[in-house]
């Protein structure tokens, strides 16, 4: 990713610290939905849905800085990047929207295939942009 001078030294670190946050809340958000099941308890689906609506959140401004640096690098690795950052934003909605339902309905099946996919679409966005910033240095 070239990005130069100011916008290189501001885009770099704030997109990396933003990314850092649906990478952790949305795992998070996948092992609190697996204790739901295994306990039945239902503060894990509350707890989840916390978890998916901050992932949301940060992830959608992670994203502006996914467009900023793909804008400024234009690199295949970058598309990548933003790609699977916005299927796994995009999952997410849908999968807030499922948690928002009544207790086992919030998760069962659907809610945890979701939760799996917007894990896998966050690491894979969180691999590509730190692979690529280590390939620049």
């Amino acid at each position: 990713m070239n990005t130069h001078g100011l916008s290189g030294a501001v885009v770099r670190p704030l997109h990396g610290l933003l990314l850092a946050f649906p990478i952790a809340l949305f795992t998070f958000a996948l092992f609190t939905d697996i204790a739901y099941l295994k306990t039945a308890e239902v503060q894990w689906t509350n707890f989840s849905a916390w978890l998916i609506t901050g992932a949301l959140v940060f992830g959608g401004l992670a994203g502006v800085f996914s467009i900023i640096d793909f804008v400024l690098g234009r690199s295949r690795r970058a598309l990548i990047h933003v790609v699977a950052l916005a299927l796994a934003w995009v999952l997410g909605l849908v999968n807030a929207f499922k948690h928002s339902q009544d207790a086992w309905s919030s998760v069962g099946a659907f809610g945890l295939i979701l939760s799996i996919l917007c894990t896998i679409l966050v690491l894979v966005a969180g691999w590509t942009a730190y692979a690529a910033r280590e390939s620049v240095r």
